[in-house]
C-alpha cells in the first residue's frame, strides 16, 4: 500500500487520482481549497502540509484556464495584466511553492514519484498555433519549474522522480467550454492513464516532460 498525496483532489482529475489510487489500495490523502489550501498563500501551504507525510507518490493536479469569470486570452490585444498575474500565480508561482516545501515530506531510503500536471499547450517548440498566451505562458514557466526542482532534488533525494505531465484533453468543467468539438477522455480514464505513467517511472526519469501515453514532449 502506497502513501499517497493529490494536491487540487476535488478537481475532475484529481479527484479521479484520488478514487483511483484508493480502489487499488492505496492510503490517499487529499488536499484542495476545500481544506482551506490557497496556492498563492506561501502560509495557507505551510499549514495544509503541516504534519503529513512520508508519501511515496504526490500529484499536484490544481491549475486554471484563466481567473473566474474570465476567458484565455486568444490573442496578444486580449491580454490583460491582472489576469495574467493570476494565471501565473496559480499555475506557476503556487506549484513552485509546493516544490519548495514537499522534500521534506517524502522518504530518502526509496523511489518516490511526484506528477505535476501541466499541458502540452505550455511546450514552447509545439506551439504551431499561438493564442491562450497567459495559460501558454504559466505552463512554460511551470516546466521550467519542474525541471529545474528535478535538478535541486536529485542531491538530496536521488531516487526520486519529479516529472511534467500531459494529461491529454479531458472532459471536466475546467475544459467544458473549449473541448467543441474535439474528443475528450473520460477522468476515469484520464487517471488510469497518469497512473500507469507514472508507475513505470523510475530515478533516471526526473526532470522530463511526459504526455498520458508515456511519450516525451518537447520543450
Amino acid at each position: 500500500m502506497a502513501q499517497v498525496l493529490i494536491i487540487g483532489a476535488t478537481g475532475g482529475i484529481g479527484a479521479a487520482l484520488v478514487a483511483a489510487h484508493r480502489v487499488r489500495g492505496d492510503d490517499v490523502t487529499g488536499l484542495s481549497r476545500a481544506d482551506g489550501l490557497d496556492l498563492t498563500d506561501a502560509a495557507s501551504i505551510d499549514r495544509c502540509l503541516t504534519g503529513l507525510g512520508p508519501f511515496d507518490r504526490v500529484v499536484i493536479a490544481t491549475g486554471i484556464l484563466a481567473p473566474p469569470g474570465g476567458a484565455p486570452d486568444k490573442a496578444l490585444g486580449q491580454i490583460d495584466a491582472a489576469a495574467m498575474a493570476q494565471v501565473m500565480a496559480t499555475n506557476a508561482i503556487g506549484p513552485a511553492l509546493l516544490l519548495a516545501r514537499l522534500p521534506r515530506l517524502l522518504p530518502r531510503d526509496r523511489a518516490v514519484v511526484l506528477g505535476v500536471l501541466s499541458a502540452r499547450v505550455g511546450s514552447i517548440g509545439d506551439n504551431r498555433l499561438g493564442g491562450w498566451h497567459a495559460y501558454r505562458a504559466s505552463k512554460a514557466a511551470l516546466n521550467m519549474i519542474i525541471r529545474g526542482a528535478a535538478i535541486e532534488w536529485a542531491r538530496s533525494h536521488p531516487r526520486a522522480c519529479l516529472v511534467a505531465l500531459h494529461p491529454g484533453t479531458v472532459a471536466t468543467a475546467f475544459s467544458a467550454a473549449y473541448v467543441g468539438r474535439h474528443p475528450a477522455t473520460p477522468p476515469d480514464q484520464a487517471a488510469a492513464h497518469l497512473m500507469a505513467v507514472m508507475d513505470g517511472l523510475t530515478p533516471a526519469d526526473t526532470g522530463t516532460f511526459r504526455d498520458w501515453q508515456g511519450a516525451g514532449v518537447p520543450w
